[in-house]
């Protein structure tokens, strides 16, 4: 039987594609870090808005052991999964927790998911357009992981047990010009996307073809310690959308 040339194509089914976004309670840089506010707005809550208004992005779950948090992520309009004590610790991993969450949330709605991502909201300025490119790339098969990048142009240096200094990148006997150096890309620790199955194969957040996606180098800041933050609130009115204050911004809003 010959087909139907009038019939209309079904759409494929649109990958399912998780969010998770870890934040412990405890923190010793910054006591209660993750519900810091910069611009008026929780860290934790600025991380589920960036990663709600990505195109790709199906669910958004917060991974934490502390009720306050999980109190802010789902008012954000995220889910909540309580960590458990064993992966809650100052050396757990982030991606232990991003396997915790992904078995909790496949459990609890009896789904599959096809894509995870691994979101900081140590990083105040990502926003959804890094969140979507990352997802994008493994979600369309471009990647099985992919990382947000910025240019990097430094030269960096590693100081051995004798305290004498040595080229990590370079060799310090040839200073040549940025133009005539290979391009570095400096990893920005905001947002990760991999291939949920693989992920859960290789127990890590980089296997496969890994994509690096550009981010814009202005952005670029994670919160350790209390002068991090200190610098991320001075920087925010930059970065924050004077009619949106609460959503994140594309572009800095300069004076």
């Amino acid at each position: 039987m010959s087909p139907d040339v009038n019939a209309t194509a079904r759409p494929a089914a649109r990958p399912r594609v998780l969010a998770v976004i870890p934040a412990r309670g405890g923190s010793k840089g910054v006591p209660g870090k993750n519900l810091a506010e910069v611009a008026g707005v929780p860290l934790v809550v600025r991380a589920v808005q960036a990663c709600r208004g990505a195109d790709t992005v199906t669910d958004v779950v917060v991974s934490t052991d502390a009720d306050p948090i999980a109190e802010a992520a789902r008012t954000a309009g995220a889910d909540a999964i309580r960590r458990p004590a064993a992966i809650s610790g100052d050396t757990a991993s982030s991606e232990a927790a991003v396997l915790h969450a992904l078995d909790a949330f496949e459990e609890l709605h009896s789904l599959t998911v096809d894509v995870v991502l691994l979101v900081q909201c140590t990083s105040p300025f990502l926003t959804s357009s890094d969140v979507e490119s990352v997802a994008a790339a493994v979600a369309t098969g471009a990647a099985d992981s992919a990382l947000t990048v910025a240019p990097f142009h430094g030269f960096l240096w590693r100081e051995a047990a004798d305290g004498a200094g040595a080229g990590v990148n370079h060799d310090q006997a040839v200073r040549p010009r940025r133009q005539d150096r290979p391009q570095d890309l400096l990893e920005t620790g905001a947002a990760y996307a991999m291939d949920a199955a693989g992920f859960r194969g290789a127990r890590h957040r980089f296997f496969g073809r890994t994509l690096p996606v550009a981010t814009d180098p202005a952005r670029v800041l994670e919160i350790d310690d209390s002068h991090d933050l200190a610098r991320a609130r001075l920087l925010a009115p930059l970065f924050t959308s004077p009619q949106h204050p609460h959503a994140p911004n594309e572009g800095p809003q300069l004076p």
